[in-house]
């Protein structure tokens, strides 16, 4: 928990030339919007606010940065899919996390974000794709399992699972940042990354 337990915001960035320096750990998120990203940061910085959760999907609509010390961050990418933001917005969004996560040394892993209820979709498919020659592992968070019952959940763990064999260095595991499931065997991944 001391890794995650003093969190602070850092900064947003909205455009590529304001990207902090390319030194210390970085680990992203990313997801479609409305799968759950910024509770599922909250839930793993134990904070109630610290990423902005809003029921009006794509309210992400730069990089934010939070810093855990020791110049260790955790960015939130904006989300992606949401078909009532303007094309010329969504081409922003692509160019600005194209650029964050094509040329970022420090980035030593991806969060990706997918709701339990609903199957890796084609932007889904298309970001691991893009990842897959940077050689950067990828931890996918099935996240608001407490959604479901027991038996629907492993299912589609099982389901992600096969779906995810053809990436290598990718991993899977449920989540639920309201009853906090999943929580320790995240923060692991994720510290493992950043220390």
């Amino acid at each position: 928990m001391s890794l995650f337990g003093h969190a602070e915001f850092f900064r947003t960035v909205y455009r590529p030339q304001e990207l902090p320096p390319d030194r210390g750990a970085e680990v992203a998120f990313a997801g479609r919007s409305n799968a759950g990203k910024s509770s599922a940061l909250n839930a793993l910085l134990n904070r109630q606010r610290l990423a902005r959760v809003s029921k009006r999907p794509g309210r992400t609509q730069a990089i934010n940065f939070f810093n855990l010390g020791g110049a260790r961050y955790l960015v939130d990418l904006p989300g992606y899919g949401y078909a009532a933001v303007p094309q010329a917005q969504r081409e922003h969004w692509g160019e600005l996390v194209s650029v964050y996560l094509m040329s970022r040394a420090c980035l030593r892993g991806l969060v990706l974000i997918c709701d339990v209820r609903r199957s890796l979709g084609p932007l889904d498919h298309q970001l691991l794709e893009w990842l897959a020659p940077t050689g950067k592992p990828i931890h996918v968070l099935l996240t608001k399992t407490d959604k479901l019952a027991r038996a629907p959940g492993a299912a589609a763990l099982e389901h992600a699972t096969q779906t995810l064999r053809i990436y290598p260095g990718v991993t899977v595991q449920l989540f639920s940042s309201v009853t906090q499931s999943g929580l320790p065997a995240a923060r692991k991944v994720i510290a493992g990354w950043l220390q």
